[in-house]
């Protein structure tokens, strides 16, 4: 509303900008509970991973937890620790990258703001919000 003795000649209507708050808050609440259902689904992922031609086995969660490691008895050498700790490294490492690309991955096709190009704010259609 217009102070007495200032008119409102051409201002918008609906706040900064114009835009409509109450539709912006809207939008972001639903992308919120997008967001946090996604996150949800991504913790049921599970990825694995395997080192030293199958030696090593590991499996992630989408939330990033170590949730199995299985060692063949066979590579176990007490003369080449360093051998047995390489390969699990490189097995929880790949298993690590695997589930969180795929908790990504859910989290952007969920929200739909995955690819998001070089500006994020209007692939959100917030552009000139700030």
């Amino acid at each position: 509303m217009a102070k007495r003795g200032i008119p409102n000649y051409g201002r918008p209507r609906g706040g900064a900008g114009g835009m409509d708050v109450n539709k912006l808050m809207q939008q972001a609440k639903k992308m919120q509970e997008q967001l946090e259902s996604a996150q949800e689904k991504a913790k049921l992922i599970e990825t694995s991973a395997s080192a030293g031609g199958g030696a090593v086995k590991v499996t992630v969660s989408g939330d990033l937890q170590l949730r199995s490691l299985t060692i063949d008895p066979e590579v176990l050498d007490p003369d080449d620790v360093e051998f047995l700790q390489d390969m699990i490294i490189a097995a929880v490492n790949d298993a690590l990258n695997a589930a969180s690309d795929a908790a990504n991955q859910e989290v952007a096709s969920a929200t739909g703001i995955g690819g998001m190009g070089a500006d994020p704010l209007a692939d959100l259609g917030l552009g000139g919000l700030f």
